[in-house]
């Protein structure tokens, strides 16, 4: 069974930072990549950085180009966006995901995400 936990969301100013981490098991977590997806209030969810399962290949949507970065530690099974500059539009709760869903069109199976962190940036 898939299990994915998030954790280090929280508030924070506009142009603070934050650092997610998600927990994974249940699979074997250095074959495959990884998602990170976030659900902002009233809106459908929005892919925002996928890593190859080697973690030497990442891509970011626009809206977190050049801010967020995304990363994996296979040998601790975790997967990680450190997230700078943050604007009030990140607002969201933010999910990790198996794969890489979203991303050039593959689709988003909920089944395989975590239970998501919280992420509030005030103005």
């Amino acid at each position: 069974e898939v299990q994915l936990v998030e954790s280090g969301g929280g508030m924070v100013q506009s142009g603070g930072s934050l650092n997610l981490s998600c927990s994974a098991s249940g699979f074997d977590f250095g074959r495959y990549g990884m998602t990170w997806v976030r659900q902002g209030p009233g809106k459908g969810p929005e892919w925002v950085a996928v890593i190859g399962h080697a973690g030497t290949v990442t891509y970011y949507s626009d809206p977190v180009e050049g801010r967020f970065t995304i990363s994996r530690d296979n040998a601790k099974n975790t997967l990680y966006l450190q997230m700078n500059s943050l604007k009030p539009e990140d607002t969201a709760v933010y999910y990790c995901a198996k794969g890489l869903q979203g991303f050039s069109g593959t689709p988003y199976e909920r089944q395989d995400w975590g239970q998501g962190t919280r992420v509030t940036v005030s103005l």
